[in-house]
Formats: structure tokens, sequence, C-alpha cells
């Protein structure tokens, strides 16, 4: 049950799976694809927004914002030229095509005069709204040829610009080529013939040839339609993407689903080979026990014939018996009835034998009969379990013909589904580009929003510095007139009157110190020039500035100064008085500390020449100091030769000559310097019997003036001591600190 249709269902998913790998390859190489030419595309987007970046005049006032106001920006980025004739429109144009849209005839002259003022170079400018509409002034003359169309027909702009572009371009026709320029040039002498590649005729003069570098208007073509195709390139990789995360779904779901029927095929073949493997066991049995039946009945034949046999001979025996008791008694001597009894007992002993087989033959019969049935009951199930066997068979069969009609079904509905998701698709992508159109509509409406939102703070940020620059140059010229009139005492009109750019200017007074020669002229007025009398006032305030003002608290702040100076210097003088006193407290600390050391290190030194001496009878041990002419920097080396080596080195030492040699440096030290408490922690551990009877000998000694306390585990040292303590465990295993005067219990004992 379950095993119809399983390889089938196994099939159809890894042709699913393979079908989903496929599409997943074939979207991530689409992605690679669309990756890459998104990165050329943006690569040569950023070069063509390099190149449209210019450092002449005309990039100045497109950076100048607020200075420069009016700028709409370069021509260039203005107008919408059709494929193939930005050659043309830039031949025709000429230096135009670099120039710069303003608004009106002042923003012009705002222009120029940054332009002038920054020395920044000179620049093309076309005001917008001046031109005269010429798109209808002037007939087609190339109607009835149809490769010669007007230049101007294939330029669109601003509506404030189209104008002047229309009177620009006036006269201009676009042809093909040369050959037909110059023949359309031969007819119409007075129109100006533009070819694809830039080469005009006009009015007798001829420009063309090749171009090292492409126009403005070729650039600004390239970087819109490279712009327009980085935008189409990053939808495609965008809706690649996606695809492929929908693709990468399936895939998983086709796996998943390969997975699945794989699994359900291995679970169904261990069924089967299950019950393969129990059909093969009940088999072998059946066939045991047939064989067994078969020899089991011919062993019960055999004992009904021996049965039948015995019961005769039994039958004999007994009539012979009957009939021998019924004879009479003779005597037939000793030999007779030693025969007779033989035969007697012969008889006896067969009839024993014939009772015993009789009896071996029942349980015999009754043992086959036990098996028998047994053989019969596994037979009927063994044919039950067969009769199940078809009848599973024969389902199993139904349920191929239910599931192949269910698969013809889900075909159909498969492909019903498959068409309803391509026209689901369709209807979605349809979706998706209306939208990408309204999404690109309302950008295009969001930044002109945008455009006519900054040209209107533009205009009322314009108003209002023309408005405050029109109440600065009021209140400047009210300020001017009222400091005449506070410092000079003269109205405007007689300070102008008799002042006036109109009046000479009377000449400079020679300054104390100047050298003049004797021949020279007397100065003379001169004509008033605001440009000279500027760069003089100019001059004049330099030399003031270099001056400086007047100070009248100068005298009060330094005699301020002076006194700071005073107090300052009575500080410093403080301060190198404290810091001699505090050199000359350092060096006799210094001194006190080098005296200390140097006795403490005599006494040590020699105190450890003694104990060494005592711990290691026959050795020589010394302290020697590394910088003997420093002693405040200098360092301790111990020096120890143990009797009969020559070494000096502690680390050629044993384990106990090493701890032997501390122990001597410690005693060394408490002779030198005696404390009134010792606690030593199991410093004769590494020592033997002969080292640790010298050592407790110099524990007896130091006792005698001072107290120790001493951690040991060795018993000698425990003996010197006058009390003990320790940690024992106590047989319920509880641990006591106990401790034990020694000295007094001794004193009691005697």
């Amino acid at each position: 049950e379950g095993e119809v249709g399983l390889d089938a269902e196994h099939e159809q998913a890894q042709a699913r799976l393979e079908a989903a790998d496929a599409d997943v390859e074939r979207l991530r190489t689409a992605e690679s694809v669309a990756e890459r030419e998104r990165a050329s595309l943006n690569g040569r987007l950023d070069a063509l927004a390099m190149g449209l970046s210019r450092k002449d005049a005309a990039a100045v006032l497109v950076a100048a914002g607020d200075q420069a106001p009016g700028v709409l920006g370069p021509l260039a980025g203005l107008l919408q030229v059709e494929h193939g004739a930005q050659a043309a429109v830039a031949a025709a144009l000429g230096d135009v095509a670099d120039a710069v849209v303003v608004r009106g005839v002042d923003a012009a002259v705002t222009s120029l005069v940054l332009l002038k003022d920054q020395d920044a170079g000179r620049a093309a400018m076309i005001i917008a709204g001046s031109g005269r509409d010429t798109s209808t002034a002037q007939a087609d003359p190339l109607e009835q040829a149809p490769q010669g169309r007007w230049l101007r027909s294939l330029v669109r702009s601003d509506a404030q610009i189209q104008p002047i572009i229309n009177d620009l371009l006036a006269g201009f026709v676009l042809v093909a080529d040369i050959q037909e320029a110059a023949g359309a040039y031969a007819q119409w002498p007075d129109l100006t013939f533009v070819t694809d590649s830039g080469d005009v005729f006009s009015r007798g003069v001829v420009h063309g040839g090749s171009s090292s570098a492409p126009s403005l208007l070729e650039v600004q073509a390239a970087y819109d339609e490279t712009a327009a195709a980085l935008q189409e390139a990053t939808h495609t990789l965008e809706r690649t993407r996606f695809d492929l995360v929908a693709a990468r779904q399936a895939q998983q779901e086709a796996a998943a689903g390969v997975e699945s029927a794989l699994t359900r095929l291995h679970e169904s073949d261990a069924r089967m080979a299950a019950v393969a493997e129990q059909l093969g066991q009940l088999g072998q049995v059946s066939r045991s026990a047939m064989a067994e039946a078969e020899r089991l009945i011919l062993a019960l034949s055999a004992a009904q014939r021996a049965r039948e046999e015995d019961v005769q001979t039994v039958e004999e025996l007994q009539r012979r018996l009957e009939a021998a008791q019924e004879e009479p008694a003779e005597d037939l001597g000793e030999d007779a009835r030693a025969h007779l009894a033989e035969q007697a007992r012969l008889a006896r002993q067969s009839e024993v034998d014939a009772r015993l087989a009789l009896r071996t033959g029942e349980e015999r019969v009754a043992a086959v009969g036990a098996r028998a049935e047994q053989l019969e009951r596994a037979a009927a199930t063994e044919r039950q379990s067969r009769v199940a066997a078809l009848e599973r068979r024969e389902r199993r069969a139904r349920d191929l013909i239910v599931a192949q009609a269910v698969l013809s079904g889900a075909r159909a509905s498969l492909a019903r589904i498959e068409t309803s998701v391509a026209a689901a698709s369709q209807e979605r992508t349809e979706a998706e580009r209306v939208k990408q159109e309204r999404d690109a509509t309302l950008v295009k409406v969001r930044a002109r929003i945008r455009e006519l939102a900054a040209e209107a703070d533009r205009l009322k940020d314009s108003v209002h510095r023309d408005e405050v620059a029109r109440a600065e140059q009021r209140m400047r010229i009210e300020q001017v007139q009222g400091r005449a009139l506070e410092e000079y005492g003269i109205e405007p009109e007689v300070l102008i009157s008799e002042y006036g750019p109109d009046q000479p200017v009377p000449p400079s007074p020679i300054a104390p110190g100047d050298e003049i020669p004797a021949d020279a002229p007397e100065p003379q007025p001169y004509p008033f020039v605001r440009e000279e009398q500027v760069k003089r006032l100019r001059t004049a305030e330099k030399g003031l500035a270099l001056l400086g003002r007047v100070n009248p608290l100068a005298l009060e702040e330094f005699s301020a100064m002076e006194e700071r100076h005073r107090f300052l210097s009575e500080q410093l003088d403080d301060l190198r008085k404290t810091r001699e006193d505090l050199m000359a407290i350092v060096k006799e600390v210094d001194a006190r500390v080098e005296q200390v050391f140097t006795e403490a290190y005599e006494a040590v030194e020699r105190e450890f020449v003694g104990v060494f001496a005592r711990l290691f009878p026959g050795g020589e041990g010394r302290l020697i100091l590394t910088d003997s002419a420093n002693m405040l920097t200098t360092g301790v080396d111990v020096e120890a030769r143990p009797p009969g080596k020559k070494v000096k080195r502690l680390s050629l030492l044993s384990g106990g000559e090493r701890s032997l040699t501390a122990v001597a440096f410690l005693v060394a030290l408490f002779k030198a310097r005696p404390s009134p408490f010792y606690v030593l922690d199991e410093v004769e551990a590494a020592l033997d019997d002969v080292n640790l009877g010298r050592l407790i000998d110099i524990i007896e000694e130091l006792r005698s003036s001072s107290q120790l306390i001493v951690i040991t585990h060795q018993k000698r040292t425990m003996e010197i001591a006058d009390a003990l303590y320790g940690v024992s465990m106590r047989g319920d295993g509880v641990t006591q600190v106990i401790g034990q005067r020694l000295r007094e219990s001794e004193a009691a004992s005697a």
C-alpha cells in the first residue's frame, strides 16, 4: 500500500528540480550580466559627468549660487536634441553651444560684474525670453527633399529659450552627407547646410573636418542616454533579482519535493524489503514444515505397523500363557523346568519390550499428531497471508488506476495554472511598466516643482536682497550726512558744492621728514578721479591701521603689568628656594639611606659568613655588591661554595643546598637586624637529618631572643617546640584543632 507511483513521483520531482536549477542558473547569469552592464554604465556616466564639469567662466557662473541670481544653467543641459543631430547643432550654434542661460538683462549684467570682480574670464550668455519666434516665419525650401530637415525642428527646450534657439538656428538645414550639402548649397546659397558630422556650408564659408573632442551638446546627449540606459539597466537588474529570488524559492521547494519523494521511496523500498524478507522466512518455514510433516507421516506409519506386530505378538504370547496354565502340572524334571523358566523369563522380557515399544509408539503418534496440527495451523495462516497479499496486490492495482487518473487531472490543472500564471505575469509586467512610467512622470513633476520652488525662493531672496541693499544705501547716506553735520558742521548741499567730484582735489600736504628736491614744482590741485581717490583712501587706511589706535589707559595697564611681573618674579624666587631646600633634604635622605644600607649590608654580610660556615662546615659563602661605588642602586649577589665543590652559582647547587643557603641568608638577616617575632614555613622540608640538626641548633639560638612560629612536618623540629598546634580528623570524620604545650607537660611529668 502506498508503493504505486512513487518512482514516477520521484522522477517528476527530479525534473522540476532540474528545471528550477536551470532557471536559477539562467537568472544568475542574467544578474551578473546586468550587474556588469550597470557598473559599466555607471563608470561611463561618471566619466561623462566629469566631462560636463567645466572650469571656465561659465562654470563660475553656474557655481556662483546667490552671488549670480537668475542663472538657469548651461544651455546644453536645457536642450533636447534628437539622436544623431548633436554634432550638427553644436556646429550650427558654435560658441553659443557652451553659453549660460540667464533670466533677464539684469541677471546678465550681474553675471558680467561677477566675472570681472573674480577675474574669471569671458562667458557667453543667452537671455531667456528675449528672442523672437521664427518657427513659422520662414518656409522650408526642402519640402520636396525628404533627406533634408530644418535643424531647429530637431531641438526642444524650455518655452523661455525656445524662441532664441529658433532664432539662432534659423536658416540651418540638416542633410545626410557632404555631397548632399554641396548640392543643396548650390541650389539655395542663402541657407546654411549642416551634415551629421558637423560640416557647415554657409554663405561662401565652409567649416568642417575632424573634431578632437566632442562638443558639450554631444557630451550632454551621451550623458542623458547613459543615464537612461543606466536607469533601464538598474530596473532590469532589480527585476532579475526579484525573479531570481522567486526562482530560488521554487528551487528550494523543488529540492524539498525531491527529498520528500526520495524519502518516501526509500521508506517504501525498506518496507518492501522487509515484506520480501518476511515472505522468504515464511516460505522457508512452510517448506520445513511440509518436509517435517512428510517425515512424521512416514514415522507414524512405521510406528503403526510396529504396534500392530507387537499387538499380535502380545496376543500370541497371551494365548500361549493361557494354554500353559491350562495344561496339567507335570514334573518335567529339573532341566525342563529350567528351560521353561528361561522361556518364561524371555516371554516376560519380550512382553515388557513390547509394552515399552507400544508406549513409545503411542507417545510418538501423539507427538506426530500435535506436530501435524501445528503444521496445519501454520499452513492455514500461510494461506490466509497469501490471500491477504493477493487482496493487497489487487487494491494496489486499483489505487494505481486512481493515481493515474489523478495524475492526468493534476497535469491538466497544472497546464491551466501555468497559463494563469503566465497571464498574471504579463499583467504584472504591464502594471510595473505603467507604474514605472507614472513614477518617472511623478519624478519629473516633482523635480519641476522643486525647480519652480527654488526659482521662487531665489526671486524672493533677490527681492529681499535688493530691498536690504536699498535700505543699507539709504542708511549709509543718512550716516554720511549726519557725520558731515556732526564733524564738520556743513550741510550736504554745501559739502557737495564745495567738495563734490566736480571740484579739484587739493594735493596731499608734505609730511615731516619727507625729502623733497629744492627744484621740485609746487603741488597743484588735480581733477577728481574716483578710482585714484579710492586707492588713496585705502593707502591712508592701511597707514592708519599700522599706527594703531591710541590707548589712553596705557600707563595704567603698564603699571598693572609691572606689578604682576614683580609678583611673578617673587613667586619664582620662592620656588627656586623651595627647590633648593627640597634638593638638600633629598641629599640628606640619600646620605642617611646610604649609611643605613651600608651598615645593614656590612652586618648581614658578616653574619652570613658565620652562619654559612656553621650550616656548611668547611664551605665558604659571602655577599658581594654588584656596584659598590653607588650604594643606592647596587644589587647584592650571593656566592656559596659547599665543602668539596668549586661552584659558586646557586643554579648549580642541589635543592637542599639552595634551601640551606637561603635559610643561611635569612638567619643572617635575623641576627643582623633582630626582630621579636618570626614565622618560618617548611624551610627545612628539603634538608636531610645532618643539615636539619644544624638548622635546629641555629633556631635554638634565635629562640633565646625572639619568638618563632614554625610550620613543619619534621619530628625533630617538633621536638624542640614549646607548643604544638595542628588539625586532626576524628573517627566520625570531623576535623578538629588540637594544641599541646610540651614544656609545661614535661615540667609536670618531672
